[in-house]
């Protein structure tokens, strides 16, 4: 009997074990992002926070990284999956201006629009104000008679390299007649503090603690310089978008959603209580929140700033997340423009190999995502008119 109901005990544990078993529900696909602490990783840790990588069916394991260069490099070698990273970033690395050449690390989709800034130091406060770029150059002239003039940007190629290399050509500034280095994002406000430079180009909410610590000034927002352009976009490993296209898919949706989110302002101030934590951006909540409701305290005494339709932006009826070629090939051409480039790159071929803009068209579809129209000419509020299909006419007018 004994012998008996051992058999029956066993049996029964083989059976809800086999039922338990057939119950559990497979892991999720664990994917790696890489992230800089910035104010516009918002997308990336909303959908963490919010639950949506989870609802999508992914695992999503965000990672802090301390430099752009370290996201090319994890991309590349594949230890990252993809990133929260500058839109520009795989142009420069695939033309060998901040990597090597022919490194390829593909655009999948656009995570924001604007909320980025270019900061001067104490040195120019009451000289030059808000948007008062027609003053900059006299006053770097002057300040160049006491000691050499450095500007800091977070990547050679990258956006904000681009948006500093912008703003100083509108200013008249000739750009071999200053210092123009990389600092990591968060260690610019430190570095501006013990004079390695006098004026930085970064995002937010780098130039809202500059203010706020009174180290620094707001001279111009990336906004005011090129409404609505593309700052950051969600970069992957080449291996992974093609070996993985369902999970990638699944991860662009629920960054699509969390970008919807957060362009309700009513989300903000919770998300800003997301970033401010030690393990995401790690800066005080009042600076990251302030201009993440585009509220700006410009330092220096200059009072304020609003901004509405120009803040930054997430998902815009649709009109963020796109990437777009023509996007891209102005990029390129500003690397031929400010000498990165010698010669003018493949353009379309360039934008046509780093953009997957048939996966972005897919993941739209299914989202009831619009899709943005490409190759179409625009100007930006500092430059002259570009038409990405003659890039070298452009290049010819930026010199007259």
């Amino acid at each position: 009997m004994k012998r008996l109901l051992l058999s029956v005990t066993v049996a029964a544990a083989l059976v809800v074990g086999t039922l338990t078993s057939a119950f559990t529900p497979a892991p999720l696909p664990t994917v790696k992002l890489g992230f800089i602490p910035l104010t516009d990783c918002a997308p990336l840790v909303a959908a963490k926070e919010l639950g949506l990588f989870q609802k999508y069916g992914v695992n999503v394991v965000l990672s802090k990284e301390a430099s752009w260069a370290n996201i090319r490099d994890k991309i590349l070698n594949g230890e990252l999956d993809g990133a929260h990273c500058l839109f520009s970033m795989p142009l420069s690395v695939y033309t060998g201006i901040g990597g090597k050449a022919g490194s390829a690390m593909k655009i999948a989709m656009v995570l924001n629009n604007n909320g980025q800034a270019i900061t001067l130091s104490k040195d120019f406060c009451g000289i030059v104000g808000f948007k008062e770029t027609a003053k900059v150059a006299a006053a770097v002239a002057n300040l160049k008679k006491k000691k050499e003039v450095t500007f800091a940007m977070t990547f050679p190629g990258g956006t904000h390299d681009i948006w500093l290399r912008n703003w100083m050509a509108a200013a008249g500034i000739n750009q071999k007649s200053v210092g123009i280095i990389t600092i990591p994002p968060p260690q610019m406000v430190a570095n501006m503090k013990v004079d390695n430079m006098e004026g930085f180009s970064v995002g937010e909410p780098w130039n809202g603690v500059a203010a706020m610590q009174n180290v620094g000034f707001t001279e111009i927002a990336s906004q005011d310089i090129w409404k609505n352009h593309p700052e950051k976009a969600l970069v992957v490993n080449s291996d992974f978008a093609s070996s993985n296209k369902a999970d990638l898919k699944n991860v662009m949706k629920a960054i699509i959603e969390a970008c919807k989110w957060l362009d309700n302002n009513g989300n903000r101030k919770k998300a800003a209580a997301w970033l401010t934590k030690p393990y995401y951006v790690n800066a005080p909540i009042a600076a990251i929140e302030s201009r993440l409701i585009g509220s700006y305290d410009l330092g220096c005494e200059l009072g304020s700033q609003k901004y509405g339709d120009n803040n930054m932006r997430f998902y815009n009826n649709g009109v963020v997340n796109t990437p777009l070629k023509s996007h891209a090939i102005w990029f390129l051409a500003q690397y031929v423009r400010f000498g990165y480039l010698k010669s003018a790159p493949a353009y379309k071929d360039i934008a046509e190999k780093l953009i997957l803009d048939d996966l972005w068209a897919e993941v739209a579809k299914e989202t009831g995502v619009p899709v943005q129209a490409d190759m179409k000419g625009f100007k930006t509020n500092l430059d002259v008119a570009f038409d990405p299909g003659n890039p070298a006419a452009y290049l010819a007018s930026t010199k007259k």
